[in-house]
């Protein structure tokens, strides 16, 4: 992490680890809720107030889906348990979540399911060979994997996820893949011919680097919605609903060659 930079009166600004950023937004928004209203505020200006704190809170905060995110914190919330319940219910109702999909988790990537249709492209353009060993990193729910398994079905197909809870019913949803549950950064890549990604933005240029290191010559790094930034794609298919589908080869081509085969 980069050094923070002093302002010109000298104070340094402070950068909150996600998803921080997130809790105290939404905290901050039903305090605001509660006191409006103890102090005779009816509920839904209380209310409409407070969604303009979290929507506030949101603009400040890097990345798009994080914003939306902290926006729809307190609304999603409120609504799904009515404005006038006790606050501190909306911290009761966040226990199974937090459980489900522990902080640790936040720092990759929300729970972004592949659409079923996803990968058909990808499928129908890069062949592999039966047995070929294909891995989805962060398989949450298993909707990757079923897209996987469809688009290569002999294909021998391994999930791991960090959730305990998504990893138990991931492994029963999709019996035809090997499912772990664990740290999606921590295993070597290098036994796999094909990894495949659906994170976020940022979470690119450290995957990128894994395979780097990891993925033998040939082997494919795959994302849908999200490049690596500032490396040319190998393929670049569609995946419905405006998305594409970003496949790496190893090793990549660097700028360098590119620009000599253009000379």
């Amino acid at each position: 992490m980069l050094p923070l930079q002093a302002d010109a009166a000298g104070r340094t600004p402070v950068r909150l680890r996600w998803p921080l950023p997130a809790v105290l937004a939404w905290s901050l928004a039903w305090a605001l809720f509660v006191v409006v209203q103890q102090r005779g505020l009816a509920a839904g200006p209380a209310w409409a107030a407070a969604a303009m704190l979290g929507a506030a809170a949101a603009s400040r905060v890097t990345g798009r889906w994080r914003q939306l995110l902290v926006a729809a914190g307190f609304p999603l919330s409120s609504l799904a348990l009515g404005i006038s319940t006790p606050a501190w219910l909306w911290g009761l109702a966040a226990l199974p979540l937090a459980l489900a999909y522990p902080l640790r988790a936040w720092s990759d990537a929300p729970f972004f399911p592949t659409p079923r249709q996803a990968l058909q492209a990808l499928g129908e353009t890069l062949a592999l060979p039966d047995g070929a060993r294909v891995l989805d990193a962060g398989c949450g729910l298993g909707h990757g994997l079923r897209a996987l398994h469809a688009a290569w079905p002999g294909a021998s197909i391994d999930g791991v996820e960090w959730s305990a809870p998504m990893a138990w019913l991931c492994a029963r949803r999709c019996r035809f893949a090997q499912v772990r549950r664990g740290d999606m950064w921590a295993p070597s890549w290098r036994d796999y011919d094909l990894v495949y990604l659906f994170q976020r933005p940022e979470s690119m240029a450290r995957a990128f680097a894994k395979a780097q290191a990891e993925l033998r010559p040939g082997a494919w790094l795959v994302s849908l919605e999200f490049e690596v930034p500032g490396v040319p794609a190998t393929l670049r298919l569609p995946a419905g609903r405006g998305r594409s589908v970003w496949c790496y080869r190893m090793p990549p081509v660097r700028r360098s060659t590119l620009a000599a085969k253009c000379r």
